[in-house]
């Protein structure tokens, strides 16, 4: 068991593989960095998530670095005791396949969201994810406050739209800038994503001074993108 405090590496992409961490407390950051430089988030990881397990399948590097984004208690598991506790514990091993299965699952809903939904829509449900409303009742969580560059790298768009859209989700009351380094998100903000209205979102009407309901403008599109409202639609669910 290993303590990280914040900010701090867990591993740094090119390293040699030495085993699988798991997430006890705290929340890791993994990310990606191009030969060009250029950096890019994969995801936040949080307590009961594993990470760093390519080893297992044979990587001799690590192909992305993890970051401590809070302080961090971490079970670091080599790679010859994973694999020899896997073939002797089923219930372990059972869990762990079922585990990556659905981490397995959650990649392929990222690649339908950066395919069919707006900017708006993936950033709502990055904050969404990282909330993580699992207990009954619970109407707001709190999570970690990211930097508007990290969050536009997670999403797949630019800082300025970032800032646009977590404006507007804070006038509407989904998000809470509270004290300190968190973020306070309300579970209404699901709203936003489960929104199926042609180009335009649940968030689109705010009022003006005036008190009467007008449309948002959409913030600039990086000069050669297509706007939002003309990406693909999610395809309709078989049977709707």
């Amino acid at each position: 068991m290993i303590s990280v405090q914040q900010r701090n590496s867990v591993f740094v992409q090119g390293e040699p593989t030495d085993g699988l961490f798991f997430v006890q407390k705290g929340k890791v950051r993994l990310s990606v960095l191009s030969e060009a430089g250029k950096e890019a988030t994969l995801g936040i990881l949080s307590e009961g998530d594993f990470f760093g397990e390519g080893g297992l399948s044979g990587q001799l590097t690590r192909m992305s670095s993890a970051t401590a984004v809070t302080d961090c208690v971490l079970l670091h598991v080599e790679k010859k005791a994973m694999m020899r506790t896997l073939s002797l514990e089923p219930k372990l091993s059972a869990m762990f396949v079922k585990y990556l299965l659905k981490r397995n699952i959650r990649y392929q809903d990222d690649l339908v969201d950066q395919l069919f939904n707006s900017s708006e829509k993936r950033l709502a449900r990055v904050l969404l994810l990282m909330a993580q409303f699992e207990k009954k009742g619970v109407s707001e969580m709190s999570v970690p406050r990211l930097s508007q560059e990290t969050m536009a790298e997670m999403v797949g768009t630019t800082r300025s739209r970032v800032s646009f859209f977590m404006n507007r989700f804070r006038k509407l009351g989904f998000i809470n800038y509270g004290a300190g380094n968190n973020l306070h998100v309300r579970s209404s903000l699901l709203n936003v994503v489960l929104d199926d209205d042609e180009g335009t979102s649940s968030t689109s009407q705010v009022m003006n001074t005036s008190g009467r309901a007008s449309k948002s403008l959409e913030p600039p599109a990086k000069r050669g993108d297509p706007p939002d409202k003309e990406r693909a639609r999610r395809p309709p669910l078989p049977g709707a």
